[in-house]
């Protein structure tokens, strides 16, 4: 029986002929190769993450995870497929990517591939599970899980199913188009780091008053005050009855400063931690591990929304956007994590979050501080919107230049 044909909906003209329905195993062949001579030591063991690709652990994590000895850990070369037989959220059969970057090993939760230079390109092979229907499509039917959500599969059953692939040369045609793609995001990543790099310096620099604003005339503006927090805003206003339905704040819908929006809840089903009723030009402080600055400045007019207690709620008659980037300030922060108790889940309690004393200014010279960090703002919000755009952009040209 000859293989099933198919052709992608969007495709470059020069290429005509019909995509082959093939096995894995023609694309790919399983590496036995192990660190036996003990070539790459637990500095160099990598992870695979679906964000990031192929990554040093240490550079990833922060540690290595790696176990006593390496020395039948799998080598993963430069171009090397690998498979790791673990869950994501997105993807609960495990995720397949390609080493970009260094040549190092790998534990044996994971399979490694080397790729048919004469049927496949391994980048291709990458675009193509970096869709994650692709990924969950191919290895639903071929991965039984156990009673611990671990993978039941072996390496080489892992090549016995088929995908869509074209020939060599139009399959590095794709990769090359959807690498200046990937340039573009890259590209948009670095200016983003670069305004956020700036911002962190102007704020250092600004709070520590080593530059100033001056007034309008010319003139300086008064000497900044020493305040408690709880001195010049309401931590935890008295709220009154929650509203029978709302959008529902906890501590996973604020991320780098972005909300979530969740869907709404009845009252009757409302978690107990639903407790702060939100007006517009509140700031939600997070308590529960300060130190993520996953804070939020909710300028939303609504007042549908509420908030859970892992938040302090702030509400004050001076600026608020000064305010809120006062609050995510390395003198602030530090000054908090130094009152929270716990390990686990270190966090302060809003009588010692409003006894932290701060350097408060003039409202006029909060004014023109917020104005200036708002625009930065603006610039880091709207490169992020282009690296997301952009980032959609791609997703749905994948979508319609592979076959599945």
């Amino acid at each position: 029986m000859g293989n099933l044909m198919s052709q992608p909906e969007i495709r470059f003209p020069e290429f005509k002929d019909d995509w082959e329905h093939k096995e894995l195993n023609e694309l790919l062949s399983e590496s036995k190769k192990k660190n036996t001579d003990l070539k790459f030591s637990k500095d160099e063991v990598l992870s695979v993450s679906g964000e990031m690709g192929i990554v040093n652990q240490i550079e990833h994590l922060g540690r290595s995870y790696a176990g006593e000895s390496v020395h039948n850990y799998g080598v993963v070369e430069v171009g090397n497929i690998v498979y790791t037989k673990s869950p994501l959220k997105a993807n609960p059969y495990g995720i397949i990517k390609i080493n970009k970057g260094k040549a190092g090993i790998v534990s044996t939760l994971y399979a490694v591939y080397k790729v048919n230079s004469k049927t496949a390109y391994g980048e291709f092979l990458d675009y193509y599970f970096s869709l994650d229907a692709n990924t969950n499509r191919y290895l639903r039917p071929l991965v039984r899980k156990g009673a611990k959500n671990d993978m039941k599969i072996n390496n080489e059953y892992v090549l016995h199913d088929r995908i869509f692939a074209p020939i060599v040369t139009e399959q590095k045609r794709i990769t090359y188009f959807f690498s200046v793609i990937d340039n573009k995001i890259n590209q948009l990543k670095e200016k983003k780091a670069l305004l956020e790099e700036y911002k962190k310096g102007m704020m250092q620099k600004i709070f520590s008053q080593e530059i100033w604003f001056k007034q309008e005339n010319g003139k300086d503006f008064p000497d900044w005050e020493e305040r408690r927090l709880g001195e010049i805003a309401d931590i935890n206003p008295k709220n009154g009855k929650l509203p029978k339905s709302f959008i529902y704040i906890d501590l996973e819908s604020v991320v780098k400063g972005l909300l979530n929006i969740k869907e709404r809840v009845s009252v009757e089903n409302a978690p107990s931690r639903a407790q702060r009723i939100l007006k517009s030009n509140d700031i939600l402080f997070q308590m529960v591990r300060p130190y993520q600055r996953n804070n939020y400045f909710f300028d939303i007019e609504s007042t549908d929304y509420v908030a859970s207690t892992g938040y302090a709620q702030i509400r004050t008659k001076n600026n608020t956007s000064f305010l809120y980037q006062l609050l995510h300030t390395d003198d602030f922060v530090n000054k908090v994590v130094n009152k929270c108790t716990g390990t686990g889940y270190p966090a302060i309690n809003s009588s010692d979050l409003s006894k932290i004393n701060i350097s408060f200014p003039s409202i006029p010279e909060q004014n023109k501080i917020a104005n200036f960090l708002s625009k930065i703002d603006e610039k880091i919000k709207t490169v992020n919107e282009q690296i997301e755009e952009t980032k959609a952009y791609k997703k749905g040209l994948l979508q319609s230049m592979f076959c599945v």
